[in-house]
């Protein structure tokens, strides 16, 4: 039998994981607004016109932090399109995806989205087509005091929302060649500086996120986000991060595997943040943001040929299967291993688009990485505990030899210990045991996500073919848990 431990100590973290990296992200593409949260019509719909059945399954995974509106729709929209009375509000053509937008859902119906669902709003400023100025009066329009023309335009919207918007993206993926508005760094950074400045003139209190590069194999990766960050100064309190694993080569063992390409990113984004910390003399040190990140693949378009003048289009709707959710726990399990420097994570997205909920109709479907996402839900407060492993290790084309079991555990101060773990093994169970410097653990509960088939997916035809399950584990001073090849475990234990 194959063996695993994790060791792990008490005082021995990374420390406090933030809430916010449990973060979701609703860009207006295809039907993610659009007959996703947004469908007036439709049986489910309340009395704003969302879709109560795909707010139930979205409050069950719990989002802290929602990023919008965008997502490379960001860099043509204006803002003032989506406000007002909704009849007078404006149509127009949406040149990132190839569509229209009728406009019918904007910021105060998103703010209000937001104060119904204890979502904390994160939203993106138009530095494509956009202005410093209108960026600015974005933030006075939802976080204004003042009475000025834009806060008294917000009263004749009528906006009951309380709702302020803490935290600015300076832009979308600035640096790809496919975004509107495309600028250099040196560019890019001149014009985040000069947003920066108005919008924190009009709120101090926002938190603003420059934008990085969007792709660790641009050639511009890391001299981007240096330059980036140099110029737009003390303003920075976050650095954006975007990444996008795959299956393309449909290598089972090397997928499961590919996480480790997240903690080497990680490491390298944060030695630029620290680097320019540095050059600057500050003890003021810009945190990661990692406000883009799934696995995508069998949809994603390479053409640049997108939505073709349809609305609502149906883009990018990835049906996911088992292994994909074993990748997105490592996303999770990365960022919380990178507590201390990783603040802010974004799946993108959450309906419909690259997403855990699929809807149909009427009819909503939860996809496979929706159960692994779920099983995060009631176990992520407290600090980071440093992992030491010891055990067996797969081989990974990319990377080497590297840990069998991939893990990540929580400590908290109620004395539960939370623990997560990956079998990366395609053909092997493995005996996990989980040391906590000496202490006795007893199990409160585990679950596991696993399928004798990788491949297998949650269809509409078999809408429960992967699905999350309780789990035994013996429970001894170090508890064991057998864990079957290619499975994602979860557990919560009482410290004593």
């Amino acid at each position: 039998m194959t063996k695993a431990t994790f060791n792990l100590h008490a005082r021995h973290h990374a420390g406090p994981v933030d809430s916010r990296i449990f973060g979701g992200f609703l860009e207006h593409m295809g039907r993610a607004v659009y007959e996703g949260v947004y469908e007036p019509t439709s049986a489910h719909a309340d009395e704003f016109g969302c879709r109560t059945d795909v707010l139930a399954a979205l409050d069950e995974l719990d989002f802290t932090v929602m990023r919008y509106p965008g997502g490379n729709f960001v860099s043509n929209y204006h803002w003032r399109d989506g406000v007002g009375p909704v009849e007078n509000r404006p149509t127009r053509r949406e040149l990132a995806w190839g569509t229209i937008e009728p406009n019918s859902f904007g910021t105060n119906e998103f703010l209000s989205l937001c104060d119904r669902t204890g979502w904390s709003p994160m939203f993106a400023v138009n530095l494509g087509t956009g202005s410093p100025e209108e960026a600015a009066d974005w933030v006075e329009y939802t976080n204004g005091q003042l009475k000025t023309a834009i806060t008294n335009q917000r009263e004749l919207d009528q906006s009951s929302n309380t709702s302020k918007v803490p935290l600015w993206c300076l832009g979308n993926e600035m640096d790809g060649p496919w975004q509107i508005g495309h600028l250099s760094a040196a560019e890019y950074g001149t014009k985040a500086r000069q947003a920066a400045h108005m919008m924190k003139l009009v709120d101090p209190s926002i938190e603003l996120v420059v934008s990085g590069t969007s792709l660790p194999d641009n050639s511009t990766y890391l001299n981007w986000d240096r330059e980036a960050l140099e110029a737009v100064g003390g303003f920075a309190d976050y650095l954006s991060t975007h990444r996008y694993l795959d299956n393309y080569s449909g290598d089972t063992a090397a997928f499961l595997t590919s996480g480790v390409a997240i903690d080497q990113q990680i490491a390298e984004i944060d030695s630029v943040c620290r680097y320019v910390a540095g050059k600057r003399r500050s003890s003021k040190r810009p945190f990661i943001a990692f406000d883009e990140w799934n696995v995508w693949y069998r949809t994603r378009n390479r053409d640049g040929m997108w939505a073709g003048g349809n609305f609502p289009a149906h883009l990018v709707e990835e049906v996911y299967d088992l292994q994909d959710a074993l990748v997105c726990a490592q996303f999770l399990m990365s960022f919380i291993r990178n507590a201390d420097v990783v603040k802010i994570a974004n799946i993108a997205q959450i309906v419909n688009v690259i997403a855990p909920v699929l809807t149909d109709g009427d009819h909503l479907l939860r996809q496979t990485i929706f159960e692994a996402l779920a099983m995060f839900v009631n176990r992520r407060k407290g600090r980071s505990l440093h992992l030491g492993y010891e055990g067996s290790t797969v081989g990974s084309p990319d990377f080497g030899d590297v840990a069998m079991v991939d893990g990540a555990a929580i400590l908290n101060d109620n004395s539960e210990l939370y623990v997560y773990a990956v079998n990366r093994a395609v053909d092997c169970t493995v005996d996990l045991t989980i040391n906590l410097s000496g202490a006795h653990l007893q199990t409160v509960s585990s679950e596991i996500l696993h399928h004798p088939t990788p491949s297998t997916q949650n269809t509409w035809d078999k809408p429960d073919a992967v699905q999350r399950s309780a789990f035994e584990t013996s429970d001894n001073d170090a508890p064991l848990a057998q864990l079957p090849p290619h499975c994602f475990f979860a557990a919560t234990f009482k410290v004593t």
